[in-house]
Order: structure tokens, then sequence, then C-alpha cells
């Protein structure tokens, strides 16, 4: 059964539309990696500065995979973004960041008319 990665991010109000520019700019850089099902940004409406990544994965594995490898090297300046080695990275969005993993138990969709 699938595992899904949720990532609740901190986000000021002043640097909502820089994070949601950043994903937008990222478009197809997970989407190719072996075991990748799912992504969605979630903004908060109400309540809360907190922003969710939600990714789904066919396995632990897959996911640690791709931690290691693509998303390291994109967060590292290794990404399509980075500029000269040693050159200035732009400042993060998010001023705090906590991952949540769940295993899928149960799963549904829209009945098919």
């Amino acid at each position: 059964m699938s595992i899904v990665k949720i990532n609740a991010l901190t986000v000021p109000a002043e640097q909502r539309e820089v994070l949601e520019q950043r994903f937008a700019s990222r478009a197809g850089a997970v989407e190719g990696s072996d075991g990748f099902e799912w992504f969605e940004l979630l903004r908060p409406v109400e309540g809360t500065d907190q922003y969710l990544v939600y990714t789904r994965w066919r396995s632990e594995e897959d996911f640690q995979a791709w931690m290691e490898g693509p998303m390291k090297a994109a967060h590292q300046g290794g990404g399509a973004a980075g500029g000269a080695a040693g050159g200035d990275r732009p400042k993060p969005a998010a001023t705090g960041s906590t991952v949540w993993s769940f295993e899928v138990v149960q799963q549904t969709g829209p009945k098919q008319a």
C-alpha cells in the first residue's frame, strides 16, 4: 500500500507568493521519480500560517531514494535554479518545517457513472 508524506511549512504572509512561485517553477522535478504517485501544495485558508506539501509514494524506499537523490541535489544548489559554485542561494520562504508520515490503509474515489 502507498505511503504519504506531508511537509507542514510555516510561511509568513509576506512569503506566501514567493513559496508558491518556487513550487510552480519546479514543475516536473518530482513527477518523473520512480514510485512517485501524487503531489499537492495546499494553501492555508484560515487559522494557520502552515502550507501543506502532500506527496504520495509507492513505498518508503521510493521516497527515500528521491530524498537522497533528486531532492537532495535540488536543495543543495544542484538543481536548475542553482548558479555558479559558491553563489548566493535564495532565502528560504518557510521559517519552519515538520514532516509527517502515513500509510494509506483505505482509499476511495468518485463512483463511475
